[in-house]
């Protein structure tokens, strides 16, 4: 009688904890709980700035992008070649949008950046571009005709 006994313990074993385990539902939430986990991390560690409140604006003024121009931002021009050899900001660099995404890794890690084009709309591409890479960057409204109008230096005229 005492294997009967140890072999309805050994039963009642295995259709407890195990049994639990081998239903679908917990399976599932078991395997959703591990994705929410990892996605947690994974978001977690695209927060490149020291805090939320470092992130800038998605989007600043020709007066406050001058300010941050003076303050040693860099300042990223995404128009193409023949724009820039019209006119464009001193100490600028110019990537083109089109070359953007292959060319992030000349871009600083430890700097704000000002993205502008010519009128404020490829430069928010360019920003999104950017903050999804995990840069600190914003876009100045109004582009370099802005900036040229409020009387900011360039280098060239434009047309």
């Amino acid at each position: 009688m005492s294997k009967k006994k140890n072999k309805k313990q050994n039963v009642n074993t295995r259709s407890g904890f195990a049994a639990f385990l081998r239903q679908p539902a917990v399976q599932f939430g078991m395997i959703a709980i591990v994705a929410l986990i990892v996605y947690l991390i994974a978001i977690g560690g695209n927060n490149r700035s020291a805090s939320p409140a470092a992130a800038l604006p998605r989007e600043i003024s020709a007066d406050q992008a001058y300010q941050m121009y003076q303050s040693g931002a860099f300042v990223l021009d995404v128009r193409e070649q023949v724009e820039w050899d019209e006119y464009h900001a001193p100490n600028a660099t110019l990537i083109p949008l089109g070359e953007l995404q292959n060319r992030l890794s000349e871009l600083p890690k430890d700097k704000e950046i000002v993205v502008v084009c010519r009128s404020g709309n490829r430069s928010q591409e360019g920003r999104d571009i950017l903050l999804a890479a995990g840069f600190n960057a914003t876009s100045m409204a109004g582009g370099l005709k802005e900036w040229y109008a409020k009387g900011y230096p360039i280098e060239g005229a434009p047309q």
